[in-house]
């Protein structure tokens, strides 16, 4: 065969191929979710057909349908299901490649002969009726984001998402609080599972984890369904990830971002290693593996094992000056699907990594209170790893999916304090190397069955999630200078190396928590009162296992050394020179008190019976039982009857949620629930953490116990056209034993720690708005023009007289609880939603972060505006994505305080002492993402 006829059956064979391909890419598909027009619950195996031909589709156990290879233009879509009125849908139009998402809602039919009757809608009206019905169908009071919805947007990731949710606020751009209560009073899970909380000192999640083109839909509950997990009272947060993509596609970003207080700005820490700017560190600076134990340091070494031992810990304490760069955060999304055309079958995949490093200084840290006029320069450096990998398989009507999150974080911080200790009467240097290694690995297998024909489903989880908080050496020291002794010899800085204690020692600490989960659900539909009604029951358990080890390490000075004065004169960078240590001028010290180390465990078992009922055309009532039964074991590694926990609670929570539909517009709502709040191991353990920024020890408190809440809401909700709302909400919460942090300072320092408040009462009233525009002037600008606001008025009440003590407020507002909430936005869509623009306001009333002991008052957090501002304009066919973010353009002052003129408000010339204040700094960034 010659090179000619080769080239052309190679070009003739390409040519083939282009063409397929030009013609696939044309082709489209038309993809959604068919539910009950009333309830909202998904319908399974409801026939979808292109009418006028045999081709067609079933919804699968999550009532969703795609038709493929759907040639551009417009057709009219079929829906037909036994016991319902058949919907036909006109005017559904494909223009390929992409897919035309079309969510159906089907009425029940009313008797025998309407099951013949046939409703025509076009695509217009249907996408309005879903929308609709979606708002007005949740059994309970919740507010919810979409994946359409999401699309629309410029948020980056889940926190940004839920900056959008009403009455829901995000605190360093991860941490949320739900109607003024503190994230402690919040629950989070993720694909169905627990989410477990990310920090080791708080019951916190870090919503900022997730990014949003792989989030399917987000809610937010404010009241409980026996279905719901019990341990929530501000909010319960459900997350879903994106399984199976509708089409094939490939996506990245990148970004870029400047902050007005660091970036370019002069950057000081300790040693960086490459490895840093990957999430983990070298390994330098952890605890060699054959350093002496703590007994046998108390035992006493020999001097020459007391050398070696010192000199195999890290001994770089030079700090380092770079130039802070700008945030950089990149992003890579593949998507896969494989639909087996013989059988309807359905397989995909999803892959997501994320990465992002920050470098941020907090400049000029005012510490002004008590015996303390400190001023602070800290510098974090912040890597963050991030991984998703989902997988998920429909056959018949079933669905099988497996979810997988990691997430890892590295924050190295160096800390320097200049300033003077009025209390010891010396001029005071302090200096702090921190690094914190988080991560948290999450799978999750779930299952969605249907049972007969009946629209019933069986639903199977099986979950684990691992924690990790590293901390590999944390190094601490201070120097102090007697300012009388000015001009004079004796007139330098003297490091405080005469006493260990944990203001000067360097921690190794480690924490490591493995948690399994599973749960049963079983929806069954059952004919009551002449309407279908809902009956669903389950089961679920959470085993959660934690151990934390920690050890407080410093090198005292010898004081029969003669090199001692010399030593302790020493500048940071050779004060432990290996000089230092081989000519015995130090001996190691380890003060680890027994309680610092503990191991812990839990069980918590749940089964709950719930009816969805309704009555007549207007009436639904969603009620129920759940029953939990909770285990907590928690012994210090060496227990004592003082430090060891043995708990046990089995608690009955009955909730009842009742809807009325006054107009197709009007609902009028009404709740009860009961929930709870449990204390967390850290919360218990009787570990002694200092805090060098709080300049107190953290401790917990073994005798904790859970906290009961009763709720009553209601609510006035107005749905003047889909995606917008009207609502008014009261709400009222009763906490029996609430879970409060206070000042616990009746020895010769402060601790922070935590109480149990017999009687608090919280009780608000909430508005939401939502709506364009176009009610002014009927202009497309005004109609593409959003403007949205909720605003929280919240009055809370504690009574505290079971604790024992003489505190200084026995009746207070709850910790962590705001008076009020403003949350507005306004929301503008150019040239056929290709340009978006968002402003975003928001501010959170004076509120309480640690209740006042005998001798401290109470920290209050003074309130701070916040704008923000999101630019997003679609380019390249749609394809791209070019976005400018602009965040706390304010930069007002983030401040704690002791109000000592009690005046609630924060006022340094009239008394009022700082617990810390500085500025943030505005963040400015432009990123740019392409799908393909």
């Amino acid at each position: 065969m010659d090179l000619i006829t080769i080239f052309r059956r190679t070009a003739l064979t390409v040519l083939v191929l282009f063409l397929g391909i030009t013609a696939y890419a044309q082709t489209g598909k038309i993809s959604g979710v068919v539910s009950d027009k009333k309830t909202g619950e998904t319908l399974i195996g409801v026939t979808v057909k292109i009418k006028g031909t045999t081709k067609g589709v079933s919804t699968d156990v999550d009532g969703k349908y795609i038709l493929q290879a759907m040639a551009n233009g417009k057709y009219t879509l079929e829906f037909s299901y036994v016991g319902y009125q058949t919907k036909e849908v006109s005017d559904v139009e494909v223009k390929g490649p992409s897919v035309t998402s079309l969510n159906i809602v089907l009425n029940e039919a009313g008797g025998q002969n309407l099951q013949e009757v046939v409703v025509r809608a076009s695509f217009k009206q249907e996408s309005v009726n879903s929308l609709y019905a979606q708002q007005k169908n949740s059994a309970l009071i919740s507010d919810g984001i979409s994946s359409d919805q999401i699309k629309k947007s410029p948020d980056r990731n889940t926190s940004d998402i839920l900056k959008r949710v009403s009455g829901a606020t995000v605190q360093d751009n991860k941490f949320v609080v739900v109607r003024g209560l503190s994230d402690r009073y919040n629950n989070a899970t993720l694909d169905g599972a627990s989410l477990p909380s990310t920090e080791p000192n708080r019951k916190a999640f870090s919503f900022d984890i997730v990014p949003s083109n792989l989030v399917d839909n987000l809610i937010v509950s404010k009241t409980a369904t026996p279905d719901l997990p019990a341990d929530f009272t501000g909010g319960a947060i459900q997350i879903m990830t994106k399984d199976i993509p509708d089409n094939n596609f490939i996506s990245f970003g990148v970004g870029a971002g400047y902050n007005t207080a660091s970036t370019f700005k002069d950057f000081k820490s300790g040693v960086r290693n490459a490895s840093d700017y990957f999430g983990f560190d070298n390994g330098d600076k952890a605890l060699p593996g054959n350093f002496p134990s703590r007994n046998k340091i108390l035992a006493g070494l020999t001097p020459a094992q007391d050398v070696a031992a010192m000199n195999s810990l890290s001994s770089n304490w030079k700090t380092y000056n770079n130039t802070a760069l700008p945030t950089q955060n990149y992003q890579f999304t593949l998507g896969r699907v494989k639909d087996f055309k013989e059988s309807n079958n359905r397989f995909g995949a999803l892959f997501s990594v994320t990465y992002r490093n920050s470098q941020t200084i907090y400049n000029d840290v005012i510490r002004d209170y008590v015996n303390y006029d400190y001023h602070d320069n800290a510098y974090k450096f912040s890597t963050n790893l991030g991984a998703i990998a989902n997988f998920a398989y429909t056959y018949g009507k079933s669905k099988i999916t497996f979810k997988n999150i990691y997430n890892r974080t590295y924050d190295d911080q160096y800390l320097d304090r200049q300033g003077y200790n009025k209390d010891r009467g010396r001029d005071i240097k302090f200096y702090a190397f921190d690094l914190m290694q988080k991560s948290l690995f999450k799978s999750t297998l779930e299952g969605t069955h249907p049972l007969g024909e009946n629209n019933s489903k069986i639903n199977w989880s099986l979950s684990y999630a691992n924690i990790l908080n590293d901390q590999p050496d944390q190094k601490k020291i201070s120097y102090q200078r007697d300012p009388s002794l000015a001009g004079k010899e004796g007139y330098v800085y003297v490091a405080q190396t005469d006493n260990i204690n944990k203001e000067n020692s360097r921690l190794f600490s480690k924490l490591n928590e493995d948690n399994f989960s599973g749960g049963l659900n079983y929806t069954l539909p059952v004919k009551m009162f002449s309407q279908t009604s809902t009956f669903k029951a389950g089961l679920s358990s959470i085993y959660r296992k934690r151990s934390f080890d920690a050890r407080f390490i410093g090198l005292q000075a010898s004081q029969s050394s003669p090199l001692k004065d010399e030593v302790q004169r020493r500048s940071l960078t050779t004060l432990y020179g290996k000089d230092a240590i081989n000519g015995g001028a130090y001996y190691l010290n380890d003060i680890s008190l027994d309680a610092d180390s503990y191991n812990a465990h839990s069980m918590t078992n749940a089964g709950y019976l719930m009816l969805d009922n309704k009555f007549g055309e207007k009436s639904r009532l969603v009620w129920g039982l759940r029953v939990e039964q909770f285990n907590v074991v928690l012994d210090a590694k060496v227990p004592t009857p003082q430090t060891s926990v043995n708990d046990n609670y089995v608690d009955f929570l009955p909730s009842a949620n009742y809807t009325y539909s006054l107009t197709p517009k009007i609902n009028l709502r009404a709740s009860y629930y009961r929930t709870l709040a449990r204390p967390e191991f850290r919360e218990l353990a009787s570990a002694s953490v200092y805090d060098y920024e709080l300049l107190a020890l953290q401790q917990g408190n073994p005798g904790l116990k859970e906290a009961k809440i009763d709720n009553g809401d209601i609510r006035f909700e107005f749905y003047p056209q889909a995606g917008q709302i009207i609502s008014v909400s009261a709400f009222y919460k009763k906490f029996h034993n609430a879970i409060e942090s206070f000042n616990s300072d009746g020895g010769s320092s402060r601790i922070i720690t935590y109480i149990n408040s017999d009687q608090v009462n919280v009780y608000g009233v909430e508005l939401e708005f939502r709506k364009s525009l176009d009610f002014i002037a009927k202009t497309d600008f005004l109609k593409n023009t959003t403007f949205y606001t909720n605003l929280s008025l919240i009055k809370s009440k504690v009574e505290t007289n079971n604790t024992g003590l003489n505190l200084k407020d026995v009746k207070r507002p709850m910790v962590g609880q705001a008076p009020y909430i403003i949350n507005a936005g306004l929301q503008h869509s150019f040239l056929d939603n290709k340009l978006n623009f968002n402003a975003l306001y928001n501010r959170v009333g004076r509120r309480l972060n640690v209740a006042g002991g005998v001798l401290f008052p109470a920290i209050w957090e003074a309130p701070r505006n916040v704008v923000d501002l999101q630019l997003a304009l679609k380019v390249i066919k749609n394809k791209g994505e070019i976005k400018f973010n602009a965040g706390d353009i304010l930069n007002n002052r983030i401040t704690q305080y002791y109000d000592n003129d009690l005046d609630k408000k924060y006022d340094r010339s009239k008394g009022d002492e700082t617990i810390s204040s500085y500025k943030p700094g505005s963040n400015y960034s432009l990123s740019f993402s392409y799908t393909f």
